[in-house]
């Protein structure tokens, strides 16, 4: 059996996303504009797995064909017939259930590969001898024969996503390397082109000059257009020694199937913002114009406080080694009123609470933008995973000029983060009850203020081209030096682009330490309804749960590499360093042996000296942070940020020895069960399923009624069609369209 990082457990939480009554009170018009548009999501969120690893369209192709031949209770009996214990066929519908709701092989948080907790040889008994074999012998074997040996296989660059020698990424080539990476965002910048919608793949020629293909997503391929934002891009250059081709047309036929149902969506819209953000959003799938994207964005922005919720597009760039590249993601979610009550007035105070964080005016946008801030019941969220809240667009420039939306996941919340006190590990018996009062309370405060005042805060100093600057370079002074500001953001470098490794994680450790700093001030506490002994008890646990947190982010770093697999966790150790490092007690992690005789921890939080030794710590990190952040020192960032993310086995935490303990105790992360919604004639059906492996299946099988078998062809044929890329799946010809 393989190593337990490397499986999911047969005893994996697994919770159903309940969204009834928020789906009851739609009206019908309401209900028909949140099919459409999840139904885009779910067409859209298929592209993951071609964001994933080479395999994962053929997995998704292969369990399909599996589930929807026969359903898990009747794979069960045929399991059981070919020698298959209960537990090993528990673990393949737990493995199948993790592909579906990863959108692939990897975990979404944390990036580490998971196979099947059975023998290799029983599975393929399982699928050679399935109703699916007998009813299409050549093409389930194919699949079989493409994707098994990689579905099992630990080969160590395979056990991680990362680039070059570091793992495994279909956002690049498999020869491409970090500095390949580096030289092509300095082309996109060149050239003005973002690269949250590309991939980047690379050929040697017999001379040994590489040659890089940037190719964008969208539906159109070479056909002519009138889009002369992007048509005019698509063309060879020579950049720097190396020749670059701007091609379009990736995911196509997936994208094809987005623009009509977002063309359907159009029909029911409540508002013009609406239909002009669907205009737009058509325009950039179509195109593969991210300019058209933001153009959307900006009506969505300007679309406030909508009964169904939704945004679309490539997304979030965590799951790119670089840090540029934005995974497709989809949403539709509907407004739960006594929470977002909460939030808008959060939002009505925003503006005094901006003042104060830790640095100068200067270096705050110059006008808070007023956001929409609202809860949601999540309906669909198609990716590779679902977050408990965000702060949307990414857009930097959008961000800064013409404001950005924040969103809290309410349903998702109730049900991802629970806690069971005999779950918890690494605290103390006493807080164990407090924890557990407390956490799912403290969190709604720490998203609210992460996402609104965090993600919502401070100024990106830049220069335009035409050489204007948006601060005044004569009178700004930078806080740490004393000195007038020294660097910038010039036309075309954004956050991501500069910062690129580093700047998601980056960005979420600034939002979570502005989180932990203002969930101190009563102003924020009495907005969410606490007060006195209360209020102290919801700071209490807002920052033990971030110190612990800091100690579980450990299962997410990499010793071979010396490297982090997930941005948020990365950036609650470096939390938990700070605060270690502000002495006096505040926090201590100690090792210890637990009651059944193995290695154990525990977190301590000194509640007393929160406010006299975590404040003023706290304070100085973010002030570093923004000002580092603001002033776009990429070198002087990453000395912070890093410096903080290093995990060594120094005395007294050893950090690196804890690590194996922390793995010893880790509880998987819950898979989440999502409904689905179908169309009767006029009206739209609801259709839930059970919490469980086999019920996450069912939800999967029923997603694409229609198409079901179209759309595993079309995602092996695209698969097939960039093999050469990765030297890896190159069969599965027969399953082809």
């Amino acid at each position: 059996m393989a190593d337990t990082q490397y499986i999911l457990p047969n005893d994996i939480g697994v919770s159903s996303l309940d969204c009834r009554e928020a789906f009851r009170l739609l009206s019908p018009t309401e209900r028909l504009y949140a099919h459409h548009l999840s139904r885009a999501a779910w067409y859209g969120g298929l592209a993951v797995l071609l964001q994933t690893s080479p395999e994962a369209p053929y997995i998704y192709a292969l369990l399909s064909r599996l589930f929807r031949a026969q359903d898990p209770d009747q794979l069960r009996q045929h399991a059981l017939a070919e020698g298959l214990t209960e537990e090993e066929y528990q673990a393949f519908l737990v493995y199948a259930a993790g592909v579906y709701s990863n959108m692939g092989n990897y975990k979404s948080f944390g990036d580490t590969k998971f196979v099947p907790n059975l023998p290799k040889e029983k599975l393929e008994r399982v699928i050679l001898g399935s109703k699916a074999a007998q009813q299409h012998p050549e093409e389930v074997r194919d699949l079989w024969q493409t994707c098994g040996e990689l579905m099992f296989s630990l080969e160590p660059r395979l056990r991680h996503l990362g680039l070059g020698k570091e793992g495994i990424s279909t956002y690049f080539s498999g020869d491409c390397t970090m500095e390949d990476a580096k030289l092509a965002q300095d082309f996109l910048d060149s050239q003005n082109l973002s690269a949250y919608n590309t991939r980047l793949f690379k050929e040697v020629d017999q001379e040994g000059k590489p040659h890089y293909e940037v190719r964008l997503a969208s539906v159109l391929g070479t056909d002519p257009a009138l889009d002369s934002e992007v048509t005019s891009k698509l063309k060879s250059y020579e950049f720097q020694g190396s020749h670059f081709q701007v091609t379009r047309g990736d995911y196509a036929p997936l994208l094809q199937k987005v623009v009509e149902n977002l063309e359907k969506a159009k029909a029911y819209t409540a508002n013009s913002h609406q239909e002009q953000m669907l205009a737009q959003y058509i325009e950039s799938f179509t195109q593969g114009s991210i300019e058209a994207h933001k153009r959307g964005s900006r009506f969505w922005i300007q679309d406030k406080g909508p009964i169904v919720e939704s945004y679309i597009g490539f997304i979030e760039s965590y799951r790119d080694p670089f840090g540029s590249r934005g995974e497709f993601e989809g949403f539709v979610a509907m407004v739960n009123k006594a929470m977002s009550a909460k939030f808008e007035r959060l939002v009505a105070s925003a503006e005094q609470l901006l003042k104060e964080l830790p640095w100068p005016p200067a270096f705050e946008k110059d006008k808070f933008l007023t956001p929409d801030f609202t809860s949601l019941d999540v309906l669909t969220f198609a990716g590779s995973g679902i977050p408990a809240g965000i702060n949307i667009p990414n857009y930097d420039d959008l961000r800064q000029t013409e404001g950005f939306k924040n969103v809290s996941l309410g349903n998702v919340l109730a049900v991802a983060y629970a806690t069971q006190r005999e779950k918890l590990t690494f605290l103390e018996e006493e807080d164990k009850d407090l924890y557990t009062r407390w956490k799912g309370p403290s969190f709604d405060v720490q998203v609210g203020l992460h996402e609104l005042l965090g993600h919502g805060s401070g100024k990106l100093f830049a220069q335009d081209e035409k050489g204007a600057f948006n601060f005044d370079q004569e009178t700004v002074i930078n806080p740490e030096t004393g000195e007038q500001i020294q660097s910038w953001y010039r036309s075309g470098e954004t956050w991501d682009s500069k910062f690129s490794t580093i700047a998601s994680s980056y960005e979420e450790c600034r939002a979570e330490s502005v989180g932990l700093y203002l969930c101190l001030n009563p102003r924020v506490l009495e907005i969410f309804g606490f007060q006195g002994a209360e209020a102290e008890d919801v700071i209490y646990v807002n920052w033990l749960n971030m110190v612990r947190a800091g100690l579980l982010a450990l299962e997410f770093y990499t010793p071979e590499a010396s490297n982090w697999r997930q941005a948020h966790m990365q950036a609650r150790f470096v939390i938990l360093r700070v605060l270690l490092e502000a002495g006096e007690g505040l926090v201590t992690v100690t090792p210890t042996t637990g009651s059944d005789g193995r290695p154990d921890a525990r977190v301590r939080l000194d509640r007393s000296k929160i406010r006299s030794v975590g404040r003023p710590a706290l304070e100085r990190f973010l002030r570093r942070l923004q000002v580092l952040k603001s002033t776009g020192d990429v070198a002087g960032g990453r000395a912070l940020y890093e410096g903080y993310a290093a995990v060594t086995d120094a005395p007294p935490e050893c950090f690196l020895s804890l690590r194996d303990t922390v793995l010893l105790r880790k509880e998987s992360r819950k898979l989440i069960v999502q409904p689905n919604t179908r169309l009767e004639g006029s009206e739209v059906q609801l259709l839930e399923y059970e919490a469980s492996a086999a019920g996450l299946i069912r939800s999967f099988t029923e997603r694409f009624p229609e198409d079901g078998p179209e759309l595993e062809k079309v995602l092996t044929r695209l698969a097939t069609a960039d093999a050469r890329f990765w030297k890896g799946p190159s069969k599965a010809q027969s399953v082809q369209a």
